[in-house]
């Protein structure tokens, strides 16, 4: 057996080993243990590989290239500061999400701020004196800044990597929620509003817990009236606002709801939604909100 230099497409960038067969043939095994040449022709054998091993390859190679790809033609940056991101990771950098106004304690029921360090099952006074339709509320953080910029740059300005951003906070907030959930139900918005709007933010919420928890999304919920805006009016001017703003359109199974909003101020909009759930037939209702206000 000969030790050759070789050049050429198919030769290794070092060396290859020949040798004689029993036939005759001068055969030429490279370095590289997938190909082999016989006496000068340029046919190429497998060999010893699995066709799941090239499989495989191929795949890992498809996958790599489809990523570069992506990180190429759509970057993932923090939606707060625009720090570059790897496209595989939510897109808020871990200095931002430090960073981010944390609730440490609420009440279990409306998810209204206690003024203790401990965390708990403890409701406030007022869900003590008047339970609200639901089971519990989530809300995971403060409504101030930066979280009060990115609702309103979502829901006015159309800046929708907030909702991927604030849709990575509610997934992470799940495990806070009862185990039995079965379905969503992002807050209607009225058909000429979302028309302008373009999206209901809090479907686009909604997105991230889809698919990654495979909830399903509730669409036989409807806001049949045209109401204005809540911001600005009081608790008891919201509840009159909201006075049969919501109807059911079709049988609802799911035994357990989850509804979800993107800031919860009063309450007055989750309480009326529960209302509607439980009177069509909804055995629970929850609620979850990106901020507590």
């Amino acid at each position: 057996m000969t030790i050759e230099p070789i050049s050429g497409l198919l030769a290794t960038p070092t060396r290859i080993r020949t040798f004689d067969d029993d036939n005759g043939w001068r055969r030429f095994s490279t370095v590289c243990p997938f190909t082999r040449i016989a006496r000068g022709r340029r046919r190429v054998q497998p060999h010893n590989v699995s066709w799941s091993h090239v499989k495989a390859c191929g795949l890992a190679v498809l996958s790599r290239t489809a990523r570069a790809l992506q990180e190429a033609a759509l970057p993932n940056s923090c939606a707060f500061c625009g720090t570059r991101l790897p496209v595989t990771v939510a897109p808020v950098c871990t200095a931002c999400d430090r960073d981010l106004p944390r609730i440490a304690a609420a009440c279990s029921r409306c998810g209204v701020p206690l003024a203790t360090t401990e965390a708990g099952a403890a409701s406030c006074g007022d869900c003590q004196r008047d339970p609200p339709p639901f089971v519990t509320t989530v809300a995971p953080l403060s409504y101030a800044f930066p979280v009060d910029a990115a609702i309103r740059a979502l829901k006015f300005q159309r800046t929708l990597c907030y909702a991927a951003a604030l849709g990575d906070v509610l997934l992470r907030s799940l495990p806070q929620l009862p185990p039995d959930i079965e379905a969503l139900l992002p807050v209607p918005l009225h058909w000429r509003r979302q028309a302008l709007r373009g999206f209901n933010q809090a479907t686009e919420l909604c997105r991230p817990l889809c698919r990654q928890a495979g909830f399903s999304i509730l669409q036989q919920v409807a806001r049949g009236r045209a109401t204005p805006y809540q911001s600005g009016l009081d608790a008891q001017r919201r509840q009159r606002n909201l006075n049969a703003a919501f109807h059911v359109r079709d049988r609802i199974r799911a035994r357990h709801v989850l509804i979800v909003d993107d800031v919860i101020t009063t309450g007055a909009t989750c309480r009326e939604l529960a209302r509607v759930l439980l009177d069509a037939g909804v055995a629970k209702v929850s609620a979850l909100a990106v901020a507590r206000a």
